[in-house]
């Protein structure tokens, strides 16, 4: 997946608040009234909190909704968490853009995280997620795959009755990294290296291909208990193999037809975009340098607290801020992490995550030798 072209509404490039000061900082500035009330609550207790972006505005998006998403959409998601054996609260904030979400709302996503960042005195390490290619650690929050749905808040979207409820698609893939996708409700979305989920309300279909994978076959149940869990009572759930032929699950896809071959599906596996580097990066010159000082393999002791540093693990990339770097280094650090995207030719998409001295994650040791 990673080398596949994405498309988006809006430019990537465009949501790290590289440009404090332009017309979409004023505008959110002004929403925000002087204070974002949201951030009242926030980071207070172990846990997860979510936000949902609304017209330049920051509003809590429902418990019960947890770990579904919509395409048109962008949230802040933020994880309260204690290391083992201290009391001490940390954060991880993360901004997540939906495909199709404004550019204006991807923009506000990333400054309001920054504006929470500040909230919390500048200690939150900051993700930047996109819809797809979420990193390991932002699935690990959802007890089960994250759904990511067709709507959003320009389209209109809303909660519809029983007999309103229009029958969806759900498409189930991955290994490691399972997801939850809406796929157009057609018998051409279906193809045999994977499980799909027949959501009509009432009645739920689980979709079996003759040569899914055992992840996807575990996590396409639980899926499928979960919907049926949210209607208390009033939906069945009932599990199909790819030869079965039951017209009730048939039906809404305007009938059976050939199916997709495994390798049509496209791999499950999400190959790494490439080796590992470090890179310096100064912006004593007056603009921002870059100067790549390793690759393939390198140790810790490469970082030094003065400067900031691009650390590449090959699947994700890291802005990492040493303790002694410039006020205009910390405040640009995922601007720091696209430009290197763009100067190395490698997608927007890859996850990107501003990263404190002192508050290294695992994924982020991982690229180092020692």
């Amino acid at each position: 997946m990673a080398g596949l072209r994405k498309q988006t509404k809006y430019n990537i490039a465009d949501t790290n608040i590289a440009l404090l000061g332009s017309d979409l900082e004023k505008k959110v500035r002004e929403a925000a009234a002087k204070k974002e009330a949201a951030w009242k609550v926030a980071g207070k207790d172990v846990g997860l909190q979510i936000w949902r972006i609304e017209k330049f505005n920051v509003k809590s998006w429902p418990k019960d909704s947890y770990g579904t998403f919509y395409k048109g959409d962008s949230y802040i998601v933020l994880n309260t968490w204690k290391k083992a054996g201290e009391n001490a609260l940390r954060w991880d904030v993360h901004f997540w853009l939906g495909d199709e979400t404004t550019q204006d709302e991807a923009g506000t996503a990333a400054y309001k995280t920054v504006e929470l960042d500040d909230f919390l005195g500048g200690a939150p390490i900051q993700h930047r997620e996109v819809q797809d290619l979420e990193s390991a650690l932002f699935l690990s929050y959802f007890p089960t795959p994250i759904k990511i749905l067709e709507g959003g808040i320009e389209t209109g979207f809303r909660h519809v009755k029983p007999e309103e409820y229009k029958p969806r698609l759900l498409h189930i893939k991955g290994k490691k990294k399972v997801r939850v996708s809406q796929v157009p409700l057609s018998c051409s979305s279906l193809n045999s290296g994977d499980c799909f989920i027949l959501d009509g309300g009432a009645h739920i279909f689980t979709w079996i291909g003759k040569e899914a994978g055992v992840f996807e076959k575990t996590k396409a149940v639980q899926v499928a208990e979960s919907i049926e869990s949210e209607r208390n009572g009033k939906a069945r759930n009932e599990t199909l193999s790819e030869d079965d032929n039951d017209e009730r699950f048939w039906g809404p896809l305007g009938g059976r037809g050939s199916i997709k071959s495994a390798a049509e599906g496209g791999d499950d596996t999400e190959a790494p975009h490439g080796p590992k580097r470090l890179a310096r990066v100064s912006d004593a010159s007056g603009s921002i340098q870059f100067e790549q000082i390793a690759e393939g393999s390198f140790g810790r002791d490469k970082l030094n607290s003065s400067d900031a540093f691009v650390v590449d693990n090959g699947e994700e990339v890291f802005a990492w801020i040493g303790k002694s770097a410039s006020e205009a280094e910390q405040k640009q650090a995922l601007h720091f992490a696209t430009q290197y995207l763009q100067n190395n030719n490698l997608p927007l998409y890859v996850p990107v995550t501003r990263i404190q001295e002192g508050k290294e994650s695992s994924a982020f040791k991982k690229a180092f030798t020692a």
